[in-house]
């Protein structure tokens, strides 16, 4: 990414998209995204899509993952 200025405006676009979805995530989640030079071109749409579609992957992932250890420990 560019200088500060540009990096601080990602991070404003960020904290805003991801501030409607943190109800949606598990209770004591930690979330980090590190975004990539394309996002300070990207508009808020884009950037809403992404995380939108990251954050899918990883409950699938993580909703595969709980099935699988309840399914070892029966």
């Amino acid at each position: 990414m560019g200088g500060s200025v540009e990096r601080h405006a990602v991070v404003r676009r960020l904290r805003h998209v991801v501030r409607s979805r943190l109800e949606a995530l598990p209770a004591g989640t930690t979330l980090v995204i590190r975004a990539l030079p394309s996002a300070a071109q990207a508009s808020s749409d884009t950037l809403a899509r992404d995380l939108d579609s990251a954050l899918k992957r990883i409950m699938h992932k993580r909703e595969h993952s709980l099935a699988m250890s309840v399914k070892a420990e029966s």
